[in-house]
């Protein structure tokens, strides 16, 4: 059967088949079980979420991925701000992974983003799934922590060449982001329930949060 994929914006009626499809995505990838479900609960009605860079992939009528974005900044040595971009989570059902929409969702929010006048995304995640898409290091770009630091999982990439240019940038993401554990937990066990597990993607995932960029 010849696929037809569709991107568009998520719609009110997209809502739980989105929250459905980040629940299966990453149930159990990071930690036994996951909050990013959660993450996309609370987003939608947080101030920095862009309803603009909300967009679902359709595969012969069915949602089977999301992308969504929040605003974020940065904030330079004069302690100039400027705010940029933030995805996450990008989601594909487990079924369609490694076939490339989670390609063709982020190429089709960058091109948004720009029309949008944004510059700059910022992501953590593993490099493996990002650099071919033009993210590399924050380190290149003197985009730090408030710590100093260079996480490895912190990628940056220039919609526009040349953005970060001549300043040392400090990252601060949107307070959305900082889930709690407890409320993801708990709005978790009002669903079907899926049992917890261990895989070796949760010691990588430990393993790469934890680990930085040195000078």
């Amino acid at each position: 059967m010849e696929q037809n994929v569709i991107i568009r914006k998520e719609e009110q009626k997209d809502w739980e088949i989105v929250e459905n499809i980040t629940r299966e995505a990453f149930y159990n990838l990071y930690v036994p079980g996951c909050v990013e479900h959660y993450l996309v609960h609370i987003m939608r009605k947080h101030e920095d979420f862009i309803p603009e860079l909300d967009f679902v992939l359709e595969r012969n009528g069915q949602v089977i991925g999301n992308i969504m974005y929040t605003k974020s900044r940065l904030i330079d040595e004069n302690g100039i701000e400027k705010e940029i971009l933030t995805f996450g989570p990008v989601s594909i059902l487990p079924a369609y992974q490694r076939m490339g929409y989670g390609k063709m969702l982020m190429e089709h929010s960058f091109q948004a983003a720009m029309q949008l006048g944004y510059d700059v995304i910022v992501i953590f995640g593993s490099p493996s799934n990002y650099v071919s898409r033009g993210f590399k290091s924050c380190k290149k770009y003197n985009v730090s922590m408030e710590n100093g630091r260079y996480p490895a999982a912190m990628m940056v990439k220039e919609l526009s060449p040349h953005a970060l240019d001549g300043h040392k940038w400090i990252y601060h993401d949107s307070p959305v982001m900082a889930i709690s554990e407890e409320e993801a937990e708990r709005y978790d066990n009002t669903l079907d329930p899926l049992e917890k597990k261990y895989f070796p993607s949760q010691e990588e995932f430990y393993i790469m949060s934890h680990s930085f960029v040195e000078e």
